[in-house]
């Protein structure tokens, strides 16, 4: 004999009750204006939650443009201001000490650029976090 799961007889209780009451529904006689006007409140819903997704959508993606284009922004002053800073250290050095100085200066400015993408990504993570909690909130709100 096949020991029998009380756990599957209970799955298959509660599948088989929703598709009872799934196929009760959908086979209750309704009349054609009852049905057409279910029908039709049903795809305004649709539309209306749809048109507010598709504008929630659009302002985050202008959001974070607009914060990609800042922090890009940032990081290219940043890289010359510190390429001046650079090129002028390594015009007033000269002679033999001006390669060494060269590559001295390079290191750094490599080191500066490193340490400013960093922040920069740092603090881009940070608002889209930001905007992601923003955004959660906004919908919760909603429903």
């Amino acid at each position: 004999m096949a020991s029998y799961n009380t756990k599957d007889f209970i799955i298959g209780t509660i599948i088989g009750s929703i598709v009872g009451a799934s196929t009760a529904l959908l086979l209750t006689p309704k009349s054609g204006e009852e049905w057409r006007q279910n029908l039709s409140e049903g795809t305004q819903s649709v539309k209306q939650k749809s048109s507010g997704l598709t504008s929630e959508a659009y302002e985050k993606g202008s959001e974070w443009a607009n914060l990609a284009k800042d922090k890009s922004s940032e990081i290219a002053k940043n890289v010359s201001a510190q390429s001046s800073h650079l090129y002028e250290r390594v015009k007033g050095s000269s002679g033999e000490d001006e390669e060494k100085s060269a590559e001295k200066l390079a290191q750094e400015l490599n080191e500066r650029i490193d340490e400013s993408e960093e922040e920069a990504a740092e603090d881009v993570k940070k608002d889209v976090r930001e905007l992601h909690k923003d955004s959660s909130e906004n919908k919760n709100n909603d429903t």
